[in-house]
């Protein structure tokens, strides 16, 4: 038996590259060992150089492409790797679809066990650029100076980015205009290590339909010396700024919001569309950061849950209400719940601004509400679960099936966890009928998908 190779630190090999990872790397073997690789696609040769070696994997980068892939495509960028803020910019765009299609077909096969489950193509975008409605950026001191960008991967190592790709570029020029009004007054940036400095992030909203513009200006300390001076400035530059809010994060801490904000100028909100409804999103509102994909994200669910006007709705961590108000003409009646008091006082404003009368919403813990609800006599012939990454809760899905509802619609941003509550339904007597993936993340590794959950036969 030959014996196993021990790949070490800055050891330099050529390679064939063999697959993608999950998150859009290269990957190689070394007699077995594999070996991941940024900016590497299949069916390359290249030359590599070991950046980290552990017991069962590791790291290299490519020194030299000695084949290329006839699917790669230029980089604009090579930041844009290095920092992940576009992680398969380096591969053309109709192979990004693929990618994500199989992501799913093999989480569907190794984790739910189900690998006869339809898995339709991804719907992608005409163009997959310059599409995110929000940044969250980190601003830092460099040379005496205000510096934005992102950070390097796996570290708090700041690269300096003026065009992020994949960010609409509106919102670029304001970081920029905002960090030059930030430095003309003199405000300090924040120093991670000692933890002083003022400004931490720029956070900047933009409406895809409405233009209307938010900014956030996360701080260290409370006092902001000529804070509201310094919003009207940025207004005055920006006339699509209606908002900008200062939110207080005195924490030596990644997080980057902290619970305490308040309106330098103009409203707290600002406002956009999503098939025909206008919302109300507030700064710590999930809004999702595709409109143009979004649309067809809940469309496909609505084609999905093929509504009837007599049925009643359960719109699972609801968020500003924008799932369940998309249906809500369709149905009797649509019910909705959420962990964040602020996103429901947002679905309630987002009903009535609408004039939508048969939407109710709580706060609360979605397994929580739903066994009130249970108690309450209300039977949903739908529910519509739109759950963060972690997935669903044990106890939600049981709730869920008490309620034997005809349909559920699963919206999932983490193909592995929806794959992983797929199984427990199908234990409970329930099973997946089709997945539709959606990319909302062009150019990034991540997919989301709908999928339609009905009762066995």
């Amino acid at each position: 038996m030959k014996e196993k190779q021990f790949v070490k630190k800055n050891e330099r090999y050529t390679l064939d590259i063999i697959d993608l990872s999950y998150e859009g790397m290269g990957v190689a073997k070394v007699d077995g060992y594999p070996l991941f690789i940024e900016n590497a696609l299949p069916g390359e040769r290249v030359e590599v150089l070991v950046l980290k070696a552990g017991n069962k994997f590791g790291y290299a980068k490519v020194e030299k492409w000695l084949t290329e892939s006839p699917d790669r495509q230029p980089l604009k960028d090579n930041r844009l790797l290095r920092t992940g803020i576009a992680p398969l910019a380096h591969l053309i765009y109709e192979k990004q679809l693929e990618f994500k299609q199989k992501q799913v077909e093999n989480v569907m096969n190794k984790i739910a066990k189900m690998p006869d489950v339809e898995i339709l193509p991804t719907i992608g975008m005409e163009n997959p650029v310059g599409y995110r409605n929000k940044a969250q950026i980190p601003v830092r001191r460099i040379d005496g100076r205000l510096a934005t960008g992102f950070y390097k991967k796996n570290s708090h190592d700041l690269v300096e980015i003026e065009d992020y790709y994949i960010q609409d570029p509106a919102i670029d020029e304001a970081i920029q205009c905002v960090r030059e009004i930030l430095q003309r007054f003199q405000v300090r940036g924040y120093n991670e290590a000692k933890n002083e400095g003022q400004i931490r992030h720029i956070i900047i909203r933009r409406g895809h339909y409405s233009h209307e513009m938010m900014v956030v200006l996360v701080t260290r300390k409370e006092k902001f010396f000529k804070g509201k001076e310094i919003a009207a400035v940025i207004h005055e530059e920006i006339p699509e700024v209606v908002s900008v809010i200062q939110n207080i994060n005195e924490e030596k801490t990644n997080v980057i919001l902290g619970d305490k904000e308040k309106v330098l100028f103009g409203r707290s909100y600002i406002e956009d569309q999503l098939l025909g409804n206008t919302y109300r999103i507030s700064s710590k509102s999930f809004y999702q950061v595709n409109a143009e994909q979004t649309e067809k994200l809940y469309q496909t669910a609505i084609e999905f849950a093929d509504l009837k006007k007599e049925d009643v709705v359960i719109d699972a961590y609801s968020g500003i209400g924008t799932i369940g108000l998309s249906l809500a003409a369709q149905v009797k009646q649509v019910y909705g719940m959420e962990l964040i008091p602020e996103a429901i006082e947002d679905a309630q404003f987002n009903a009535l601004t609408n004039k939508i009368e048969n939407a109710h919403y709580e706060v609360g813990k979605a397994e929580i509400v739903m066994k009130k609800w249970q108690e309450k006599g209300i039977k949903p012939s739908v529910i519509v679960v739109d759950p963060p990454r972690k997935g669903l809760d044990s106890h939600f899905i049981e709730s869920t099936v008490g309620m034997s509802p005809e349909k559920i619609i699963y919206i999932s941003c983490n193909p592995a966890t929806f794959a992983r509550d797929a199984k427990l339904f199908a234990d409970s007597g329930y099973e997946v009928r089709k997945v539709q993936p959606v990319d909302l993340f062009p150019q990034i590794h991540h997919v989301e998908l709908v999928a339609l959950i009905t009762p066995k036969a």
